[in-house]
């Protein structure tokens, strides 16, 4: 049995995982928020349960929002930033008395679905999150990608690149946008135009009253209103910004599958609408790369998790 652990910054979500890939048991609590001691004791608490209702578990692999910097331990990156500055891997496994596998929630989302989802028997896989932020991770025969620096597909931290080659008037419409201040610090970052959030600050700017992403994609429905023209235009500049954005990735990486995952992934005009753009941006006489939707949803980022703690006994 691999038990695998996704630490959000809500919730904490536990599962365990049969040799087969099935599942034998899962459960999710509140994450306890701005205590890093609570925190410790949340997961310890759920990876007991796990183990009494599951037997003896062989494996033990943790997602997080943030990555560890590999000289110190710590952690880093992390959007609940109590947990920044913080030894996670060597307290919980002190705590634990096991050895556990540590990385980025959106490294384990990628490893989830390249393992038996969207993106298995392909070899080269970039995992995207579309949520709350802008994630990434890439996948390349069944093992993740890590770098010295801890950072292997974090394209939601760069700069939203320009639209050059869209039409004039989408040109002219993310123009009149004003520029955005990421949490890190930089300015005009891809998350900050392709979170959830960016999208309803598009939609807003442009004229839609809506005070959260789904409320944009809704409001898109009703195309005789000034409300569903503005929701439209938002999204229409939201499907060229993530073409420009994911073309740039596959003229660097050159993957075979694109797996989107976060609530945006759910948005279904976006797998025709940005394959249909982003022949504009890709250095190639055609696109071969797939784009396809999370074949667990939001389940995948604990499963991959579970697949972390595998991998690294191989």
């Amino acid at each position: 049995m691999r038990l695998g652990i996704d630490l959000g910054g809500t919730k904490i979500e536990a599962v365990v995982l049969a040799i087969d890939g099935s599942e034998v048991f899962r459960e999710r609590i509140a994450a306890p928020r701005g205590d890093y001691g609570q925190t410790l004791e949340a997961i310890a608490a759920l990876v007991g349960r796990a183990e009494a209702a599951s037997g003896t578990l062989t494996s033990l692999g943790i997602g997080t929002p943030g990555s560890v910097i590999p000289e110190t331990g710590l952690m880093k990156n992390c959007n609940s930033t109590w947990i920044n500055g913080r030894s996670l891997p060597q307290d919980l496994a002190d705590r634990l008395g096991r050895e556990i596998v540590v990385a980025n929630d959106a490294d384990c989302f990628a490893l989830s679905e390249a393992s038996d989802g969207a993106g298995a028997g392909a070899r080269v896989v970039f995992g995207v999150i579309l949520g709350t932020g802008v994630g990434g991770g890439v996948v390349v025969d069944g093992r993740l990608l890590a770098g010295p620096n801890g950072v292997a597909g974090e394209w939601g931290h760069n700069p939203v690149p320009p639209l050059t080659g869209a039409p004039e008037d989408v040109c002219a419409r993310r123009a009149a946008l004003p520029a955005r201040t990421c949490y890190c610090g930089r300015r005009d970052c891809v998350e900050t135009w392709l979170c959830g959030a960016g999208l309803t600050r598009s939609a807003n700017e442009l004229g839609c009253q809506a005070d959260a992403a789904e409320a944009v994609v809704a409001a898109a429905a009703d195309p005789d209103s000034a409300n569903g023209v503005a929701a439209r235009l938002a999204l229409d500049l939201y499907q060229w910004q993530l073409a420009a954005a994911l073309a740039g990735v596959i003229n660097v990486l050159d993957p075979d599958v694109i797996v989107l995952g976060g609530g945006l992934s759910q948005v279904r005009m976006l797998y025709d609408g940005v394959q249909r753009r982003w022949d504009r941006f890709v250095f190639s006489d055609r696109v071969r790369t797939r784009l396809e939707p999370a074949r667990f949803g939001d389940a995948s980022g604990v499963r991959g998790a579970a697949w972390l703690g595998m991998r690294a006994m191989d």
